[in-house]
């Protein structure tokens, strides 16, 4: 599975991530191109080379054209000095783009909205976006989707990240870094503390990141095949001011890795609600879930909600534990498991072909088991037992395991 790792330890922009994934090998012409299928009119949008502490990184640059400063869009009801969420919408969902480039678009836009209309106290339909910073975070948001599904990435990591302190001009005025939509999108996300007086985050960038991407404490195991720096607007920091992309691919250890087992006591859920709990965890990446009955203060029954998960997903499991059960916390610990290699393949057996997995240690078959809606789906259509089914397919299985 290909992932990338977001490094954000100048912080992050809508810029500097499409930036990233620009240098990283995105062809600036195919960006340009799909772009195009918006529709949008009076911006132009380019690459430069830039270096920040000596590391060459790529700045996008969003322009607009005076000529034609209030034809936001092809859509008449567009021109005018702001557009609502519905307007940004409509010209997404009317666009001849790919519908899952659509689907995560508005999905950022609307979390960009929301936090805009907590902050306002208005409806997420109502909430505007002034014009000029709405063309750019059109085309940041956007086009970054668009950059993630074309270099094929299918999830998305980032670093805790730090915000800056000190003050930033906004439309309504002078606010304190974070500004207020960047730090109702951080809630929840680990955060870095750095003495340094600018504004590091955004509320374009914190919304695509968090939107699409799930906070780490530290970068994922990878293995890395490109990298890219984004650049940002100010080359006069204690730090380069660049946004680090790792991508690559997910290491599967042959034979043994490590997990973490993370568990909590429960004692005042009823089973409906467990199962359900069940269902989020592996959702959100579990390996395995699994319950145990326990005895607990007071004579009461219980049970502990244990959880084999990776690193990656170590902190969605937590938010499930924490949103969806009675937990007033978890515990958790790092395990290594042994574990045989796996294939799948499809044989041939007395009842039709059969999904079977197969379990290898140091090539050597160890384990081979029939894939259960294989055997259901035969034992419904001749109408046989499923034990039945187990029970014919075995001597097939052993042939098979002699033949090998």
């Amino acid at each position: 599975m290909k992932i990338a790792y977001f490094d954000c330890f100048s912080g992050i922009s809508g810029d500097m991530i499409l930036g990233a994934l620009v240098d990283a090998g995105l062809d600036i012409d195919l960006l340009k191109d799909q772009l195009s299928q918006l529709h949008l009119n009076g911006y132009e949008i380019s690459q430069e080379k830039v270096k920040r502490a000596g590391i060459s990184s790529t700045k996008i640059h969003v322009t607009l054209l005076q000529t034609d400063k209030h034809a936001t869009a092809t859509h008449p009801h567009h021109h005018n000095s702001h557009l609502k969420f519905s307007d940004i919408r409509a010209i997404i969902e009317k666009s001849t783009l790919h519908q899952a480039i659509k689907t995560d678009s508005i999905k950022i836009f609307q979390s960009l909205a929301m936090a805009e209309a907590k902050i306002h106290n208005t409806s997420t339909e109502e909430v505007h976006f002034h014009e000029v910073g709405a063309i750019d975070a059109i085309v940041d948001i956007v086009g970054s989707v668009i950059a993630i599904k074309h270099l094929g990435i299918e999830r998305i990591y980032f670093s805790p990240i730090p915000t800056g302190h000190g003050y930033t001009k906004c439309e309504h005025g002078t606010f304190p870094v974070p500004a207020p939509a960047t730090a109702e999108l951080l809630k929840t996300q680990l955060l870095k503390s750095v003495d340094i007086e600018k504004e590091l985050t955004t509320p374009t960038g914190a919304a695509i990141i968090t939107t699409l991407g799930e906070g780490l404490r530290a970068n994922p195991e990878m293995k890395i095949l490109q990298i890219g720096y984004g650049a940002g607007s100010n080359d006069n920091l204690a730090i380069p001011n660049l946004l680090r992309i790792l991508i690559g691919e997910v290491i599967h250890s042959k034979e043994s890795d490590e997990m973490w087992v993370v568990e909590t006591n429960i004692d005042n859920m009823s089973g409906e609600i467990l199962g359900y709990v069940m269902d989020k965890l592996f959702e959100a990446g579990a390996a395995d879930v699994y319950f145990t009955p326990i005895q607990m203060k007071k004579g009461r029954p219980g049970i502990i909600i244990s959880v084999i998960v990776s690193e990656l997903h170590i902190s969605s499991v937590e938010m499930v534990l924490f949103n969806q059960t009675t937990t007033f916390g978890i515990r958790k610990y790092k395990v290594v498991r042994k574990i045989l290699t796996r294939e799948f393949k499809e044989l041939d057996t007395q009842l039709g072909k059969i999904k079977f997995k197969i379990g290898k240690f140091n090539n050597d078959i160890k384990s081979l088991s029939p894939e259960y809606e294989d055997c259901k789906r035969i034992a419904e259509e001749k109408g046989i037992p499923l034990k039945r089914i187990y029970d014919i397919i075995s001597k097939d299985l052993g042939k098979f395991m002699n033949s090998q």
